[in-house]
């Protein structure tokens, strides 16, 4: 594994699992949000955007972590792993409050010269709440990432699948360093 994306539903872990994986592997980690969000929560265009990830990932290792389903041709042109985080919807949904209670309150900048902080009003009284995404594209996120899995277009990169936080210290565990 060399080149691997880390997917999920938002609040699944993909970021913790992918600084797991990549300190483990000794390879650069690369977080999508932090390529994406612009300062005061602005959005690039997808030609910006889409230009930072194609240069981000001209390393000849990685670990990414995020979905972007419209990002699919630029991450996965390379890509050999894709780890899908596929907690149930209850865990999902707890690890989506716990985190978003704990950033509102440490109100600690969330990527490097954003200025880009949440709240305890957008995270639960904005149509733009993580906790409301997180309840909206659970179920579609698991759909699609089955049917992904069983594309035979993607039949050259090596799917895993894991259901808990067990299986994903299990996986980190018995990996090593090429």
């Amino acid at each position: 594994m060399k080149k691997i994306n880390i997917v999920g539903t938002s609040g699944s872990g993909k970021s913790t699992v992918g600084q797991r994986l990549a300190t483990k592997l000794n390879i650069p980690f690369i977080e999508m949000d932090a390529l994406y969000w612009k300062p005061n929560w602005q959005e690039p265009s997808d030609e910006e955007f889409f230009a930072h990830l194609a240069t981000a990932l001209q390393q000849d290792r990685w670990v990414l972590d995020g979905n972007y389903n419209r990002t699919v041709a630029i991450k996965w042109a390379d890509v050999d792993t894709v780890i899908w985080i596929d907690y149930s919807f209850a865990r999902t949904l707890f690890q989506a409050v716990r985190r978003a209670i704990v950033r509102s309150l440490g109100q600690k900048e969330i990527w490097a010269n954003t200025g880009n902080k949440e709240s305890l009003r957008k995270t639960f009284f904005s149509k733009d709440s993580i906790i409301l995404w997180t309840l909206k594209t659970y179920k579609k996120n698991r759909t699609r990432y089955q049917a992904l899995l069983d594309d035979p277009n993607y039949s050259h990169i090596q799917f895993v699948r894991l259901t808990s936080p067990a299986k994903v210290d299990a996986f980190i565990n018995q990996m090593s360093v090429d």
